[in-house]
C-alpha cells in the first residue's frame, strides 16, 4: 500500500514536516509494509518558506534580514533565494515577519501593527539585484491595508498639515494625503507572486477587517471604524499611485498586505498550487492507494484553496480516496468537508484541555493515523476477497 502523507501545518503545535512524520508514524505502526511518501504542504501562510526551500534542494540559500516585527522591534527575519527558469527567486514569507503567533507582535494592539518589516525585506533584495519574488502571505497578525509595506518602498503618508503619520491603523485615522513621488522605480521591472489561499476584496462586509480582524485582536466595536479607515486610505493612496485594486480577489489577504503587493505589481496566486507543484504532489499521487492530508482546525474555509482541499482536488482528479486528520474540525462544516474528503478525523480521541492538545499533539497525530490505516487497510482487504 502506497500513502501520500500531505498534511498543512498544526498551527502552535507542529510544522508541516512534523504533521506529515507523525502520520507516516501511525501508518506505519498499522501497516509495516506500507510506503508512506510524505509531501508536508503549506499555502502562502506559515512553513511556505521552508516548504520553497525543501523543493528546491541543495542549491537554495537561505538567510536572515534585520527588520522591524508587528510592533516595530528589530527581528531577524528569514528569507530564501531559489533558482527558477534561469534566474534567481526571492522568496518571502509574512510569518517570519508579522506572525500572527508572535508574542512580541501580538502583545501592541492590533491599531499599532505594521507591515514595514516585509517592506525593508523586498528593499534591501531589490538593492541586492533580485527582481522576481514569491511572498506567502498567509498567518500575519496585521491590519493595516499593506501601508507599512508601502512606506518602506518609499510611499509618504502626511496628515492634513503635510506631516508624516505612521503607516498603522492608528495613524491612518489622520491619513489627509499620499506622496508616491519616492516609491521605488525598481519595483516596475519586478515579477512579485502573491501566494495566498484568501480571495476577499480589502474592504466591506467580505473585506480584510470584517472577516479577519477578529482572530488579530480587532474588537466587534471597532470593526466598522477601522474598516472605514483602511477603506479612505485606499482611495487616496490609489490615485498616488496610478494603480487601482481594493475591489480584486485577494487585496484582503493579510489583513490588506495583498493589495499594498498588488500596488506594487503583484499578482495573486494561490499558495497552496504552487506548493504542489513544487513539491511533486502530482508524482506523488499517481501510483498512489490513498492520501491523508489535515492542518490544526479545519472549518468551511478550509475549502477555499487551502493545503488540504488542493491536496483532496488533486488525489480526487487520480482516482485516489484522501482523507481528511486535523486537530479540530468544526461540526457546521462537516457537511461540506464530507463531500470533498473520505473520512475527516479529528484530534484527540476524548476530552482534552487545548494545552494536553498541544503537547501531545504528534502522539495524538500518530494513533489517529494508525486507527484510520487500520480501517482502510481492512477495507482493502475485505474488498480484495470479495472481487476473488
Amino acid at each position: 500500500m502506497r500513502v501520500v502523507v500531505a498534511p498543512d501545518s498544526f498551527k502552535g503545535s507542529l510544522t508541516a514536516p512534523e504533521a506529515a512524520a507523525a502520520i507516516a508514524r501511525g501508518v506505519a505502526r498499522a501497516a509495516p509494509d506500507a510506503v508512506a511518501v510524505q509531501r508536508p504542504m503549506a499555502d502562502g501562510g506559515e512553513g511556505t518558506l521552508d516548504a520553497v526551500m525543501r523543493a528546491a534542494g541543495d542549491g537554495a540559500i537561505r538567510g536572515t534580514l534585520d527588520v522591524e516585527g508587528a510592533d516595530g522591534a528589530r527581528i531577524a527575519a528569514g528569507y530564501g533565494i531559489v533558482e527558477r527558469d534561469g534566474e534567481p527567486v526571492a522568496v518571502l514569507e509574512a510569518a517570519q515577519v508579522v506572525a500572527i503567533t508572535d508574542a512580541a507582535g501580538m502583545s501592541v494592539d492590533v491599531t499599532s501593527r505594521s507591515t514595514r518589516g516585509l517592506g525593508q525585506q523586498i528593499r534591501a533584495l531589490l538593492d541586492r539585484g533580485l527582481r522576481r519574488f514569491m511572498v506567502g502571505v498567509g498567518g500575519s497578525s496585521t491590519n493595516d491595508g499593506g501601508a507599512g509595506l508601502l512606506a518602506a518602498l518609499g510611499v509618504r503618508f502626511l496628515d492634513a498639515a503635510g506631516r508624516d503619520v505612521a503607516s498603522t491603523p492608528r495613524g491612518l485615522e489622520r491619513l489627509a494625503r499620499a506622496d508616491a513621488s519616492s516609491f521605488d522605480a525598481r519595483l516596475a521591472a519586478c515579477e512579485i507572486a502573491i501566494l495566498s489561499d484568501v480571495n476577499n476584496p480589502l474592504a466591506g462586509p467580505r473585506g480584510a477587517t470584517a472577516i479577519f480582524g477578529p482572530q488579530k485582536g480587532v474588537a466587534a466595536d471597532r470593526v466598522a471604524a477601522i474598516d472605514a479607515t483602511i477603506a479612505r486610505y485606499a482611495a487616496l493612496v490609489e490615485p498616488a499611485l496610478g494603480r487601482g485594486a481594493a475591489e480584486r480577489p485577494g487585496a484582503g489577504a493579510a489583513g490588506g498586505l495583498g493589495y499594498a503587493l498588488m500596488l506594487a505589481g503583484g499578482t495573486l496566486r494561490s499558495g497552496a498550487e504552487v506548493v504542489a507543484d513544487l513539491i511533486g504532489l502530482d508524482a506523488a499521487l499517481d501510483d498512489a492507494d490513498w492520501a491523508i492530508t489535515g492542518e490544526g482546525r479545519s472549518d468551511a474555509q478550509t475549502l477555499l484553496s487551502k493545503g488540504p482541499s488542493v491536496v483532496a482536488g488533486r488525489a480526487r482528479a487520480r482516482g485516489v480516496p484522501v482523507s481528511l486528520l486535523s486537530g479540530a474540525i468544526d461540526a457546521s462544516s462537516l457537511p461540506a468537508l464530507n463531500a470533498r474528503f473520505d473520512g475527516c478525523f479529528a484530534l484527540p480521541a476524548g476530552p482534552a484541555t487545548l494545552d494536553a492538545c498541544v503537547r501531545d499533539a504528534a502522539t495524538t497525530l500518530a494513533d489517529r493515523a494508525e486507527a484510520m490505516t487500520r480501517l482502510f487497510a481492512a477495507s482493502r482487504a475485505t474488498a480484495s476477497a470479495r472481487g476473488r
